[in-house]
């Protein structure tokens, strides 16, 4: 019989690789497991590049399994090779401390955390990794991992054959991680770990280091890497990574992101980023292109900053598009009087090359308060302000911001 879990997973398109599926398959069908996902903390906040795995612990939770969700102190410190061309930027480690709670609190949203059976176990690898003995790790966990078999993978092949730089430090994150996966079974008897595609392979020597260390059998689950149909990277913008923190990215900022969808990926992301049941996502697939990705905006940023945000963003971008009129929860910026329209943009970050503006500004591109600007030399002056005390500047149909004189 088909594990509820494994099907879900897979109808959603979560799937990509899996070790030993049949097992799994059995092992989920008799018992509730735990698995875990790791995340390194190199930034403030996590972004929607990070959003597939956490939706993959949604799942768990669902389907009765516990997540583990492994928050990197000890791996950020050295830096994941895997889709990388050089070496990452070492933060300091009390900016990591930082970015650890940070992050930590995105999770307590989006994971249920009342039933003691399902909530959610946060670890630190820094507590394992921090006391590590070198000479007795190298004797205990470095005979179990060949070279030969290290250079194969990927995360070190790709960055040797073009000739990039790899160092010693980041040539040992994979067996870092590895041991990540046997402690957290020895000390929480997990028995799976969910990662990227890209982190097959570590996944996968953490699975052997598991079977030769302690004759366990344990499993790797692996997603696709997402891009958008646009051939860009998810989770990146013109405007910056779309944060997964209001402190760093606005409701209606976030609510934007998933509005303006690629029409080619609507159907999938409605899948992959919502709760809606999938034979719900079936029987509206065929509604109005327009419709389906404001239900996905509506479901990601209520999930995200809670239904009245949703509904909130949803409203403002009704009245700034449909009715023309500059809404309550636009997104806002401070400029001096008499600044130049174009230096304006820039501090917007509406845009962020100076001739691209001209060239819109030529094109009839930019408007302020919905008046096509067609001089690059305007000058912004309090006339321009409403009763409310802001200008709306637009850039096209979708960009959008408050200016506010100071």
């Amino acid at each position: 019989m088909e594990n509820s879990f494994l099907k879900e997973f897979k109808d959603r398109e979560y799937f990509n690789q899996c070790t030993n599926s049949q097992e799994l398959e059995q092992l989920m069908n008799k018992k509730k497991i735990k698995a875990y996902i790791g995340f390194d903390c190199t930034a403030p906040s996590l972004h929607v590049g990070s959003l597939l795995q956490i939706m993959c612990l949604r799942l768990l939770q669902k389907h009765g399994h516990q997540p583990i969700v492994l928050l990197g102190g000890g791996t950020t410190r050295i830096g994941d090779p895997s889709g990388k061309e050089e070496t990452r930027k070492i933060l300091s480690e009390k900016h990591i401390e930082k970015n650890i709670k940070n992050i930590e609190k995105v999770f307590k949203i989006y994971l249920k955390t009342s039933n003691p059976k399902l909530k959610p176990i946060f670890v630190n690898n820094y507590k394992w990794l921090g006391k590590l003995n070198y000479i007795k790790f190298l004797r205990e966990i470095g005979k179990h991992f060949t070279i030969n078999k290290m250079l194969s993978f990927d995360s070190v092949k790709l960055r040797l054959d073009r000739e990039q730089s790899l160092s010693y430090m980041e040539f040992n994150y994979m067996i870092l991680q590895a041991y990540d996966f046997l402690e957290l079974n020895k000390s929480k008897n997990c028995v799976m770990q969910i990662g990227g595609s890209d982190q097959w392979g570590n996944i996968v020597n953490g699975v052997d280091l598991i079977k030769r260390h302690s004759s366990k059998q344990v499993f790797g689950l692996t997603t696709p890497l997402i891009t958008l149909a646009s051939g860009a990277k998810m989770g990146k913008t013109e405007k910056g990574a779309v944060w997964l923190d209001n402190k760093l990215l606005s409701s209606y900022d976030y609510w934007q992101f998933w509005r303006n969808t690629d029409d080619r990926d609507v159907q999938k992301f409605l899948k992959m980023f919502t709760d809606l049941d999938l034979d719900k996502i079936d029987k509206i697939k065929n509604k109005d292109i327009n419709k389906l990705k404001i239900i996905l905006a509506n479901e990601a940023t209520a999930m995200l900053h809670g239904k009245l945000e949703s509904e909130k963003a949803e409203k403002t971008a009704k009245k700034t598009f449909e009715e023309n009129l500059s809404g309550d929860s636009l997104p806002s910026i401070k400029v001096k009087e008499n600044i130049n329209i174009v230096d304006v943009i820039i501090i917007s970050k509406l845009e962020s090359s100076k001739s691209e503006i001209r060239r819109l500004i030529k094109g009839n591109g930019i408007k302020v308060n919905n008046i096509v600007v067609e001089n690059d030399k305007l000058e912004i002056k309090k006339n321009l302000l409403n009763d409310q005390g802001f200008f709306k500047l637009s850039i096209g149909k979708k960009k959008h911001i408050k200016v506010i004189i100071d």
